[in-house]
């Protein structure tokens, strides 16, 4: 009698799900502490309520400070994310996928979070400022959320497929055309940072140009999974045939 090997495929795809229910549980911790910080932040920022357009901050030097405290904050916030998908990932393409996965899993959780502490937004097309460096960045929640989604996707599929000896493959004109397509988002919330403090700010979002940064991500992301899964198919055609060749 043979004895039966364990299946290896299946203990890879196992160790790797425990892995990443590991990083989405740390990251929900971490949208805990964020929104924890908001809390405070808008007591002392914005005593009145938070509410667009928003009231211009202090000039005295307590403020200038407390606002440079607040851009090393975020810093740190990155390079906490960034560390952690170091420690996660085995390879560059795994701890590329676990960065995007801690960075959507804690800001979705940190709006989760918000609303469980200040029953805050009341909607998902309520405005927030997303980030201050270099400059502000603002939109509807909604906008922030969508992207988050769609990282998680991309990650979840990479993982998955990292697990099961597979990759996606993205060649160097991809890397650009992502980079462009996060180019655009980022300027979209940029534009709307800029006028947050002016009564018609909502008209500065430009919800076009942000749905064409987005759906350029979708499709590039779509277009190598399409030719990485041509290309494993016919790797396995070839080995295949060599193997029938070989009997």
């Amino acid at each position: 009698m043979h004895e039966q090997l364990p299946d290896r495929s299946a203990a890879a795809l196992k160790t790797a799900l425990n892995r990443f229910c590991i990083a989405v549980v740390f990251s929900i911790a971490f949208g805990y502490i964020e929104a924890a910080v908001v809390v405070y932040l808008r007591a002392i920022f914005h005593p009145e309520g938070f509410t667009f357009p928003l009231v211009g901050f202090g000039t005295g030097a307590l403020w200038r400070r407390l606002l440079l405290t607040e851009m090393g904050r975020e810093a740190a916030t990155l390079v906490l994310i960034f560390t952690g998908s170091w420690l996660f990932g085995h390879n560059r393409r795994e701890r590329f996928a676990y960065f995007l996965t801690i960075f959507a899993v804690w800001d979705i959780f940190y709006y989760i979070w918000l609303k469980v502490l200040l029953d805050w937004p009341a909607s998902i097309i309520d405005w927030d400022i997303l980030f201050l460096i270099p400059t502000a960045w603002a939109s509807p929640v909604l906008a922030p959320v969508l992207v988050s989604v769609a990282l998680f996707v991309f990650a979840a599929i990479i993982l998955y497929l990292s697990s099961c000896g597979e990759r996606v493959e993205v060649r160097p004109m991809d890397w650009l055309g992502f980079c462009l397509a996060g180019f655009i988002v980022v300027v979209s919330f940029c534009m709307a940072g800029r006028h947050i403090a002016e009564s018609g700010y909502k008209s500065h979002f430009s919800w076009l140009l942000f749905g064409a940064g987005c759906l350029l991500a979708v499709v590039l992301f779509a277009r190598c999974l399409w030719k990485s899964t041509r290309t494993a198919e016919a790797k396995a055609d070839a080995q295949q045939m060599e193997k029938a060749d070989s009997e």
